[in-house]
């Protein structure tokens, strides 16, 4: 039986309050919190209104730095009662978290960058989490391994697409010209890729017969070009096939990875072996 001094039990107390959801605790802390971010986020979209923002600057300050501090003491608690504690500050969230209380600190110095605090609404991811949404979870994780593995395709094929742009952009260049617009190859690039991922602004087009036809060409690729991510992304998922479990929102202290089994004696990630309460 491993004995635990009064500080580890608090320390063990609060971790499973802040970073699991299992226990009524644990979900009406992230309820809370969800809220919280929720309404900050409101609070600084709504303060970017100059009508409103005139009107009750005194009330959007003090609601700013109200979630602020509030946002920063629950950073600051949960490094605390993390053992490594470098796993969370430089963990996704961790990072989302930090950077959600910056932007107010920051403005003090350099005014406005306060509306850089609509980064909190990415805190609420960890909506899957609290209502313990377990398919949720395995979804997710199906899905970021199918990014993982496709990512070296994808990068390849971007890669082609860069390769490509440049050398439309160079051929538009020559055929239309300053004359129509293209003054030079970047701006021609620019065209390229505007045309090719089909947003096609209009801001600049082909004027003589080549160059229109040219451009119907790119235009043509460019829908076959957009399926080509889908398809990757579609294949690794058919392959991500597997038995289905049922997860918890249990972190382990270790790594910070969660969605373990329900009967789950280690880190399936790291090997970790959790401590029964």
């Amino acid at each position: 039986m491993i004995e635990f001094t009064e500080n580890e039990k608090l320390k063990r107390k609060f971790y499973k309050i802040i970073f699991e959801a299992d226990t009524p605790a644990g979900k009406l802390f992230d309820v809370v919190l969800i809220w919280s971010i929720l309404l900050s986020v409101v609070l600084v979209v709504v303060e970017s209104v100059h009508e409103y923002n005139e009107k009750y600057q005194v009330l959007f300050t003090a609601g700013e730095w109200f979630f602020t501090i509030m946002f920063t003491l629950e950073y600051m608690l949960r490094i605390y009662v993390i053992r490594r504690k470098t796993v969370y500050i430089f963990s996704f969230f961790g990072v989302v978290d930090l950077l959600a209380i910056l932007p107010t600190y920051i403005s003090l110095l350099f005014p406005g960058t306060q509306y850089l605090m609509v980064i909190r609404i990415l805190r609420l991811m960890r909506v899957f989490r609290v209502f313990k949404l377990s398919n949720y979870l395995a979804e997710a994780n199906i899905l970021r391994k199918a990014l993982l593995a496709s990512s070296r395709k994808i990068l390849v094929f971007l890669s082609s697409i860069a390769v490509l742009v440049v050398v439309i952009g160079a051929i538009m260049y020559v055929i239309e010209g300053p004359k129509y617009g293209f003054k030079d190859i970047p701006t021609s690039i620019y065209w390229a890729v505007v045309t090719l991922t089909t947003v096609g602004y209009g801001d600049i087009s082909p004027q003589t017969g080549v160059g229109q036809f040219f451009a119907s060409v790119v235009m043509v690729l460019g829908y076959a070009i957009i399926a080509v991510p889908t398809g990757i992304m579609t294949v690794e998922l058919s392959a991500l096939h597997r038995k289905k479990n049922t997860t918890t929102t249990r972190v382990c202290p270790e790594c910070m990875h969660e969605g373990h089994d329900d009967d789950a004696r280690y880190c399936k990630y790291c090997g970790h072996k959790f401590i029964k309460d």
